[in-house]
């Protein structure tokens, strides 16, 4: 009776160290990263990302919004490598627009857990942003100036609502344009050096509305690279103001 007992004692510490195993395997499977790391595009500055860092920090996630001086790729991907440097642990990097050249130059630090890129360029090694962006007709609602005397281009004012953010009101489009910050332009020519979404989760939106960047250039680089697609009709190339909770749902999808 006593053997009994002890045999059965020991089978329901089995079972119990053996189910706590699991639990924990479990919990470490479900983990989320916690850092995530936000990268502006041309023409706009971090501000942009107010929304989505409120319902991700509302998610207990812990956000940098970085601000890019638009000057080269060498200078906005070490102004985001300073960013990753400060982090505790891996994140997801998020860059919209220009931000998306740039967070793939940046995309083989090592905190770099996943990537997304919202409506943003996403070149290889040895390829540029122009390379994808005449690989298709412009649009004609598109703003995109020439180089100033000093190289910088700026969006065009008259355009900036219908080419840039068309589901923004008209007070808030405009508000952008004459507040809009310019990137000199032989940034677009600068050549990628890297492009960890080879091997690291990658995650795309595209807005289907998007006047600035032709969406069929942005679905030829994401299946190139499978990319987890994520389509929202008709939103502008302004999504991530527009559409914060939408774009926050695909970054909170990266983070798992």
């Amino acid at each position: 009776m006593i053997k009994k007992i002890q045999l059965s004692v020991l089978v329901l510490l089995a079972v119990f160290f053996g189910l706590n195993k699991m639990s924990a395997q479990k919990k470490e499977t479900n983990a989320k990263i916690k850092n995530i790391v936000l990268v502006h595009g041309a023409f706009v500055d971090g501000s942009g990302w107010k929304s989505v860092y409120d319902i991700l920090t509302k998610h207990g996630y812990h956000v940098t919004v970085t601000q890019i001086p638009l000057t080269s790729l060498k200078d906005d991907n070490a102004t985001v490598r300073r960013a990753l440097d400060k982090l505790d642990g891996p994140a997801v990097l998020v860059g919209h627009s220009w931000g998306g050249t740039v967070i793939t130059e940046a995309s083989s630090h090592a905190n770099v857990a996943s990537l997304v890129y919202v409506t943003a360029f996403q070149p290889d090694k040895g390829e540029t942003t122009d390379t994808w962006f005449s690989s298709q007709p412009g649009l004609p609602e598109a703003g995109i100036l020439p180089p100033d005397i000093n190289g910088f281009v700026y969006y065009d004012p008259d355009k900036f609502h219908e080419g840039f953010a068309a589901d923004l009101s008209h007070e808030q489009a405009e508000f952008m344009a004459h507040s809009q910050k310019p990137i000199l332009g032989s940034s677009f020519t600068d050549v990628v050096t890297t492009a960890d979404w080879h091997t690291k989760p990658a995650f795309g939106i595209v807005p289907t509305a998007d006047k600035s960047i032709n969406p069929v250039i942005l679905r030829n680089m994401y299946k190139r690279s499978g990319t987890k697609i994520t389509e929202i009709k008709g939103a502008s190339h302004a999504v991530f103001i527009s559409h914060p909770q939408e774009v926050a749902e695909v970054i909170i999808a990266a983070s798992k």
